[in-house]
């Protein structure tokens, strides 16, 4: 089975969505998860808990019209067709304002500069992949970007903490091991303005307060 880690979306089989939407659950769940089902739209993994072995927790963040609801579901691994990721950065142009497009072009030039592969998750994520009304007035744009180590961490945080004011910038540096950390979090940390950093994984979190990348190199 392909290794599975935050922020990425999987598409399931017909018998998959069948599983799905046999559950029992209220109206509006159902009308949400049955209009998925018929676009065949994809869900994105969630943190995983015990649970059955062979079983994914995923999770489906509802546009408006079903209140932005959040739907959780757990599926058999069996039921996954496709596994997929959240659009490019770059993608991201036609959803933003005039006044937001050209700090929005420069600011991916200066990630593809840095060597990173920036993605945008939340509300301006589904709302590419979906079309649907996830985004609400002031929603902020969430990246999640894969960094090799501290030094190129820090100068990505760097470039989007001289871009956030205007941009409403948010999101995590993830690190190898699917070790992710915001953005914000870690210059806090960098700078001694914080004792320690939450450290988001697949299966929980945890604060860290020593350099927990080097976990995964010592492995």
């Amino acid at each position: 089975m392909t290794a599975l880690h935050r922020h990425q979306l999987v598409r399931l089989t017909d018998a998959g969505w069948q599983q799905v939407l046999a559950g029992s659950r209220d109206a509006q769940a159902q009308a949400c998860l049955a209009h998925w089902a018929l676009q065949r739209l994809p869900l994105v993994v969630t943190r995983q808990r015990p649970q059955a072995e062979g079983t994914i927790c995923l999770g489906l963040p509802a546009p408006g019209r079903w209140e932005r609801r959040r739907i959780a579901l757990a599926v058999s691994a069996a039921h996954i067709a496709q596994h997929a990721a959240f659009p490019p950065a770059s993608a991201l142009a036609p959803l933003l304002g005039a006044a937001q497009r050209r700090p929005w072009r420069a600011l991916c030039g200066g990630l593809a500069a840095s060597g990173v592969a920036a993605r945008v998750y939340g509300s301006h994520g589904w709302q590419l992949l979906t079309g649907l009304d996830h985004l609400r007035p002031g929603s902020d744009i969430d990246l999640c970007i894969a960094v090799d180590g501290p030094a190129q961490a820090d100068a990505v945080a760097v470039l989007l903490q001289s871009w956030s004011d205007g941009l409403r910038l948010d999101g995590e540096l993830v690190f190898s091991g699917d070790r992710a950390v915001a953005w914000r979090e870690w210059l806090a940390w960098r700078a001694g303005r914080a004792a320690q950093v939450l450290v988001k994984r697949l299966d929980g979190v945890a604060l860290a307060d020593a350099p927990f990348w080097q976990a995964e190199e010592a492995a």
